[in-house]
This record gives structure tokens, sequence and C-alpha cells, in this order.
């Protein structure tokens, strides 16, 4: 995939873009570029597929649920303080350089807006959209989806498995929509995009 545009239209948006062939190149690169730091993740599989949980443990301190012992509410906070912060994107506007997530709980959306000295946003090929409609209903009728199903949640997108239905269900995941116009002024920010498929 040419990320020539895509490219731009981000760093016109005032994000710095790294690109890579594979996964494996990206999260080499993240492995060289965060060293003996704080480290908070949001719930990815992007991030679990790339391994980045094990690997930057080995040289910084990684606060992730599900993988930091500690209670989920605590390892939340911890990661909302860290000074670097890793997430994905659920979704890219191909032609503005938009950048789309959704979220339950809320800790991941906020770290992408405040609190760290850098955050990194991955995204594989696959969540790029042509324009920010195709990626709102990407983000809304296969993301969350799918993630609602790999959390066990009793929703009905994670039974049927096709669809958001906007439901009232108390287990609903997708709670709040953010949207990045453009990089928050308070802080750095990198999208590290991958040509292959990561994550949902």
């Amino acid at each position: 995939m040419n990320f020539d545009h895509l490219r731009e239209k981000l760093e016109k948006n005032g994000f710095a873009v790294s690109v890579f062939a594979t996964g494996e190149e990206a999260a080499a690169y993240l492995n060289e570029q965060i060293d003996q730091r704080t480290v908070g993740m949001g719930g990815s599989m992007t991030i679990a597929e790339l391994g980045l949980r094990e690997s930057l443990s080995r040289n910084n301190v990684v606060f992730s649920h599900g993988f930091t012992p500690a209670p989920p509410a605590q390892v939340q906070q911890l990661a909302a303080g860290a000074e670097i912060y890793l997430l994905s994107a659920n979704g890219i506007a191909g032609d503005t350089g938009e950048i789309l997530n959704i979220d339950g709980t809320g800790n991941r959306v906020s770290s992408s807006l405040y609190g760290h000295q850098k955050v990194y946003l991955l995204a594989g090929r696959n969540k790029i959209s042509p324009n920010f409609h195709s990626a709102l209903q990407r983000v809304r009728n296969v993301v969350a989806p799918k993630n609602a199903q790999r959390l066990g949640r009793k929703t009905p997108c994670a039974a049927k498995g096709d669809r958001c239905y906007d439901c009232d269900s108390p287990e609903r995941i997708c709670r709040g929509l953010v949207v990045l116009y453009k990089k928050m002024g308070s802080m750095d920010m990198e999208v590290v995009l991958v040509d292959q498929e990561l994550g949902y």
C-alpha cells in the first residue's frame, strides 16, 4: 500500500509519521525509541500481535491490564500517569488524516488527548478507510462488534457479530467516540503505519 498521501495528510494535521512494511520492523522501531520509561497501553489486538507488552517490558515499566499484576482499575490509573502511551487507531480517514477511536471505559481515548509526554498511535493498513464516513462505519460495525465478541460481552453485536445495534446493554463497549482532527497541543504524537493487517 502506498501511504504517501496519508502521510502527507497526517503530517499536515501535526502528527509525526513512521511507515513500516512489516509489524516486526515497527516493533523493532518502537523498542529502539522507548527505553527506560514508564509506558501505558490500552487494550489492543494490534499491540498484542506486535508483542509490544512483552518486548517493551524488558527495558521499561509497562502498565497494561491483563499484563500488569494489579486490579484493572489500578492498572488503568498507572497507565494514565505513564510517560509514554501506546494505543491503536480504530480507524483513519484516508482523505483527511482524521483518527477515530471508540471506547467503553474511556481510558484509551482519554490518554489519546492528554497527560503523557508522547503518544504512539498504531495502525495496520486495514484500519484505513477512504473517508470519515466510511471510517466511522467501520469503527462501529466492524471494530466494536469484534471487540465485544473478544471480551465476551452480552450485547447484540457480540451475539450476532455483524453490525452495531446501538443497544442499551449495560455491557456495551461503544460509549464514547473521539476524533483527532489534529495533533493535541499538549504532547508529542506519532502515528505508526504498518503495511499489513493488524488487529481489528
